[in-house]
């Protein structure tokens, strides 16, 4: 067997708090971190492994379990919550893992403020893309980060910093450790220029307003909506100026919106697609270039209980100051909408999605897509919706028809990217 032991977040008694008689007794190999093993007193006659890279550290358990010898793990919190538990079990098998957790570092940091985190949503970067926690953080209102190099409170208050609305970053450092611990509560912008060291243990993201939440049955982030493709009667828009529902499904299906992602809503109009995509957990910057319609897409996600962050300007110079998207809908743009559609095209990691009335737009932007690099397809979609007469009878009532265009990135252009 392998004991694998949590050590060190949960109470306020450090690193050096004693561990169980039993569990290092007998040991002949013990592996962790540096700041474990200079907390435990050692077996006489075991050997240790200092955890950096992991694959010399699971060699050396291979080999003492193929003689026969007592293997202990050390690691901070509750290893099995994104931790060495995972590693262990594909490798042994989790029938050969002892495991003892501690409390993790998000329960811990969320103890500190006294606030429930059944309903936070969980990301790590640690070893990770930085720019998912970011797109997390933006679109969720609880958020604990699991930070890395390159990936802590500093880079994570930068991309945040840009971002409108009220976000507060909790930064918790060296968790149980009597002497060193702190939580400390900052803006985005403080956290950017700060360095933060190597104790952090876990960062949150929280909209104050909306750091308690409401009584769940079900753990993490609220599930998904019921339903998509909402009536316009769910939106507000001005003289049905607004993203039909059957092309707000299909639109949807090609952009494939997620938690992790960042999408764009340009010429966003009533937002009704910015909208919909933040329901379905992804972050989103709508582009808008009149002054009422900005107002309007931030009543419609307002009403829905979304973050939508909304740029008041025209596209394609309004796009130049954003993060990259993984996906863009484009549901205006006129004379410049193949400039528009170039911009994207370039930028979006993954998919573009392009909405037009008129027919003879479609083939400047289908070329705009192909030069950078998408595979292409289309359709026109032309509904028609029952209507009732008088007389209790029905008839079919014809919308305006739109073409749908999509361009999606060929897979070796973003494979291994981490979701």
């Amino acid at each position: 067997m392998i004991t694998v032991i949590g050590m060190g977040t949960g109470a306020r008694t450090g690193t050096g708090a004693p561990l169980p008689a039993d569990v290092l007794a007998g040991a002949d190999l013990v592996v962790g971190g540096r700041r474990h093993l200079d907390a435990v007193r050692l077996p006489e006659g075991a050997r240790h492994v200092v955890l950096g890279p992991t694959a010399p550290a699971l060699d050396a358990i291979e080999r003492s379990l193929g003689e026969g010898r007592r293997v202990v793990v050390l690691a901070s919190g509750d290893p099995g919550f994104f931790g060495i538990v995972r590693l262990l079990a594909e490798r042994f098998g989790p029938e050969r893992l002892d495991v003892r957790p501690g409390v993790s570092s998000v329960a811990a940091a969320f103890a500190r403020l006294g606030l429930p985190w059944d309903d936070a949503v969980v990301v790590s970067a640690h070893g990770r893309d930085a720019r998912t926690a970011v797109n997390v953080c933006r679109a969720h209102p609880k958020v604990a980060v699991l930070t890395g190099p390159g990936a802590g409170p500093a880079e994570l208050g930068a991309a945040l910093a840009r971002e409108p609305g009220e976000r507060a970053l909790v930064v918790a450092s060296a968790l149980g450790d009597p002497e060193r611990e702190r939580v400390e509560r900052v803006t985005p912008a403080e956290a950017a220029v700060r360095d933060w060291g190597a104790a952090v243990s876990v960062v949150l993201c929280l909209d104050p307003a909306r750091a308690l939440g409401p009584v769940r049955t079900v753990a993490g982030p609220p599930p998904g909506p019921a339903g998509w493709a909402l009536e316009e009667s769910a939106f507000a828009h001005r003289d049905s100026m607004i993203t039909k529902f059957e092309v707000r499904a299909l639109a949807l299906a090609r952009l494939g919106p997620r938690r992790g992602e960042l999408v764009w809503d340009v010429g966003a109009g009533s937002g009704s697609v910015a909208v919909e995509c933040a329901r379905l957990g992804a972050a989103v910057v709508a582009v808008e270039r009149t002054d009422d319609g900005a107002e309007r897409i931030r009543a419609n996600a307002a009403a829905h209980g979304v973050d939508v962050r909304v740029v008041h300007g025209a596209a394609p110079d309004a796009l130049a100051p954003l993060p990259d998207p993984d996906a863009v809908f484009v549901g205006g743009g006129g004379r410049e909408l193949p400039d528009i559609v170039a911009v994207c095209a370039r930028r979006a990691r993954r998919a573009v999605v392009v909405a037009m009335a008129a027919l003879d737009r479609v083939p400047a932007a289908r070329a705009a897509l192909v030069a950078a690099g998408f595979s292409c397809d289309g359709v026109l979609l032309h509904s028609s919706r029952l209507a009732p007469l008088p007389g209790d009878v029905t008839r079919l009532a014809a919308t305006n028809p739109v073409f749908l265009l999509w361009g999606t990135r060929p897979p070796a252009r973003h494979e291994g990217v981490v979701q």
